[in-house]
């Protein structure tokens, strides 16, 4: 195996692998795969020729520092006053309100769903409407005014009160071509 399809291993098999091709390696492609992890960012620590080919190799992915960033959802239902329309939209309650239920408009706040982390807070537009992947309903997709980001929410229609019909309905119109 090359430095960089070591580099390239992503899931758990793989890296076993790999760490066992380690263990058998000189210490030249050890020493090769560490610089090359160093010059990525990678930390790898000073005691590398101590460690085992799969530690190292997990040492030269990064991959515990990947494993600390957020990617599930933060379930964060709050009141808020719409930016688009200015009415006050109350919590969802079964489900976090994302978007305003009267014009579909919604805030760039977050990297993952709840977290607000992004710097952004542009306008997320509404920009087409399809079905869900799940078959349980629609999706609004949204598009934000000041960084191009693309996101998506499902139409909440079991909320109080529920997204505006007519307004999902026009989108749909509007982007399938349909009427």
């Amino acid at each position: 195996m090359t430095v960089q399809e070591l580099l390239a291993l992503d899931t758990r098999g793989a890296i076993k692998r790999g760490g066992a091709y380690l263990d058998g390696a000189g210490a030249e492609v050890r020493g090769s795969l560490v610089a090359a992890a160093r010059a990525r960012g990678a930390e790898v620590p000073d005691s590398w020729q101590e460690l085992d080919g799969k530690r190292l190799l997990k040492a030269c992915l990064a991959r515990a520092e990947r494993a600390q960033v957020r990617t599930t959802p933060i379930a964060r239902d709050e009141a808020f006053t719409c930016s688009t329309c200015a009415r006050e939209v109350p919590c969802g309650g079964k489900r976090p309100r994302d978007h305003c239920p009267w014009c579909l408009h919604s805030r760039h706040v977050d990297v993952v769903p709840g977290d607000r982390a992004s710097s952004c807070g542009g306008d997320l537009v509404p920009h087409a409407a399809e079905r869900s992947p799940q078959g349980k309903g629609w999706v609004i997709v949204y598009r934000c005014v000041a960084c191009g980001a693309r996101r998506r929410n499902r139409v909440l229609d079991d909320v109080e009160p529920p997204d505006d019909a007519a307004a999902v309905r026009a989108l749909v119109v509007r982007v399938s071509g349909l009427g």
